[in-house]
């Protein structure tokens, strides 16, 4: 019958899309789950305890007054599903918050490591004596102090730097790392420093010809790999013609290493625009691409027979 994966990437702290991601399991009636990295969020939401005991907070430019209870609960679980952190605080540790930019970061750390590991738990809970593997790879964006929340979990592995079995015939090698980015991201790293991860793991790779490549960061000139030109303040370049420039952006690196080996399959991710499939010889590379922001998770499917991809479809809901 062969192995359906099911596989998801970017969803950067969207607690909709990961509640989807694991309804994926019995939805597609997948044998594998992959979230291919970059899954944590990006913002703080403060939550301001007022002096009449409701709380004061701002999502997406909308400034809410609500009461503790479910009004407070509900707020909360908006700031989840749109990928921030709600945070409760009062208006001396807001300032504090404001002025002291180390004791912001120590903040942020820790209640997005608090979330990520109530998410590795949820999973445990849905999930757990299911017959299913699931992966979870850290991307470029997330930082590094989330790994040791995989201790003790019994449904989500990290694969990084690993070479995990999919089933008896296929195996997978997998990084979240990625080349350099102009935001500096907590796993960018130098393309030679990213080329001796891969070779390490490909050393170890028993049958490349049925090897799945789970990188986040998609091969240089690939198509998927495509996002805007941009200036030196961070700022898309627009074209002649109204609209941004496009780029590639992906790792050579990483292209250098699926034109060696030529493994079945690559997974990719990482360019939020960029859904789409690229061949490199006969190694296929599917990038499904984000939404995350829409609370809309695209992913795709892929059915592997013995050394072969029998058929992909991409997916969105």
């Amino acid at each position: 019958m062969g192995t359906r994966i099911f596989y998801a990437t970017d969803i950067h702290g969207s607690e909709v899309c990961y509640l989807k991601f694991l309804n994926c399991a019995k939805f597609y009636d997948a044998d594998v789950l992959i979230m291919g990295g970059d899954i944590t969020g990006k913002m703080l939401v403060p939550l301001v305890e007022q002096d009449d005991g409701t709380f004061k907070g701002t999502l997406l430019a909308r400034q809410r007054v609500v009461a503790v209870g479910p009004e407070l609960d509900a707020l909360e679980k908006d700031i989840k599903y749109n990928g921030f952190y709600p945070y409760r605080t009062n208006p001396a540790e807001l300032a504090r918050l404001s002025e002291d930019s180390e004791y912001l970061e120590s903040v942020f750390s820790r209640v997005m490591a608090e979330a990520f590991d109530r998410w590795l738990k949820l999973a445990d809970t849905k999930l757990d004596g299911v017959n299913i593997k699931c992966f979870l790879t850290p991307g470029n964006d997330d930082q590094l102090c989330i790994d040791v929340a995989f201790r003790g979990k019994k449904v989500m592995v990290n694969p990084e730097g690993t070479v995990a079995r999919l089933d008896d015939d296929h195996e997978m090698i997998s990084t979240g790392y990625c080349n350099m980015t102009p935001w500096l991201c907590p796993r960018d790293i130098p393309e030679e420093e990213l080329e001796a991860k891969i070779v390490a793991m490909a050393e170890k790779v028993s049958s490349m010809d049925r090897c799945v490549f789970n990188f986040h960061c998609p091969p240089y000139d690939s198509t998927i790999d495509s996002a805007p030109l941009l200036d030196a303040q961070l700022r898309p370049v627009v074209g002649p013609d109204g609209q941004p420039k496009m780029v590639p952006v992906g790792s050579k690196a990483v292209r250098r290493s699926i034109e060696k080996h030529q493994p079945l399959l690559a997974l990719n991710g990482h360019i939020h625009e960029s859904r789409g499939a690229f061949k490199i010889g006969r190694t296929i590379c599917l990038n499904p691409g984000s939404r995350y922001g829409e609370g809309v998770l695209q992913g795709l499917i892929v059915e592997l027979d013995r050394g072969k991809v029998k058929a992909h479809q991409f997916t969105s809901g």
